[in-house]
């Protein structure tokens, strides 16, 4: 048996709360996961996880065993590291999954940006506009604004934040007029981007709050589809600013609604990745790109406000 695989193993399990999960991400069968946790426990001679068809949960011995493998794998992973850091660049494909919101702004320009030092690393990119499962999906690291996706297996760190914005065509406001209140928007199509659930927008001035069934007209699971029913002019949309910016700079679209913040304001963008304790080199380095930009961007506005 290989005792520091098989504590890899059962520290990932612990992490995952699911021996399948566990194997997904081990690049093993789930029999293998099942069997390496077997062997550590017969080789032990005590039980480390109580199992039952629903749930697992660690003993009192499987928890004392537990921290002394953290602290094995954290050593041992900050040692080699260390090694790699010094003697290797970052190489290889990195699985990425971002949320509409993000990836029709600021993605592609810092995937460029991090490619002209790093030209070894490609990326295989995914964007979602309702929930995703990171985990199922095995990807390296996700932008999100989605709170759903925050659990005590990733780590979220801030980056920026992500305005909507209502919109719609000025041949659609010809026919149908402007709406001058959020209650206004009652008599109009309004075009929404929806996981099937039923959906309402919310709206907030100095008089309050104001929300807004969206309806029929059309839900689509994607943003793209409803910033093309907008640009055809089938109704209103809310829409994140960076995908409809240039629409509105040359005209196709226009805000409406400008003083009411939309959902409760700016979205929060989040780097999201699992754990701190085995990211590759090329994982590592690009969420240290990724924050580092983001964060000195933010500095550096600062400073420009304050001089």
């Amino acid at each position: 048996m290989n005792q520091l695989q098989a504590m890899r193993v059962f520290t990932r399990v612990v992490d995952l709360e699911s021996f399948n999960l566990a194997a997904r991400q081990l690049g093993m069968s789930a029999a293998a996961v099942t069997r390496s946790v077997g062997m550590l426990e017969a080789h032990l001679n005590m039980r480390l996880l109580n199992r039952t068809t629903r749930s697992l949960s660690l003993t009192e011995a499987g928890r004392e065993y537990l921290d002394g493998c953290r602290t094995i794998i954290e050593k041992l992973d900050e040692i080699e590291s260390n090694l790699v850091r010094a003697t290797r660049d970052p190489r290889g494909t990195l699985r990425v999954a971002a949320s509409m919101s993000f990836a029709a702004g600021g993605l592609g320009e810092l995937l460029a940006a991090y490619r002209l030092q790093h030209p070894r690393v490609g990326f295989d990119v995914t964007t979602f506009d309702t929930h995703i499962d990171m985990v199922e999906g095995g990807y390296d690291v996700c932008f999100s604004d989605d709170r759903r996706l925050v659990s005590a297996t990733l780590v979220s760190r801030a980056l920026t934040t992500v305005r909507e914005v209502l919109v719609a065509s000025p041949a659609y406001l010809a026919r149908h007029g402007t709406p001058a209140d959020p209650g206004a928007l009652n008599e109009h199509s309004l075009l929404t981007v929806s996981d099937g659930t039923a959906r309402t927008w919310e709206f907030a001035d100095r008089d309050g709050v104001c929300r807004v069934y969206t309806g029929q007209a059309l839900a689509s699971s994607g943003s793209a589809m409803v910033r093309v029913a907008a640009l055809s002019h089938m109704g209103i949309a809310l829409l994140p600013e960076p995908l409809v910016a240039g629409d509105l700079a040359r005209g196709d679209l226009v805000a409406l609604l400008d003083g009411h913040a939309a959902n409760g304001g700016p979205r929060s963008i989040s780097i999201l990745y699992p754990g701190r304790n085995y990211l590759s080199m090329k994982v590592r380095s690009f969420i240290d790109f990724a924050v580092g930009r983001y964060r000195g961007a933010d500095r550096a506005a600062t400073l420009r406000a304050v001089a």
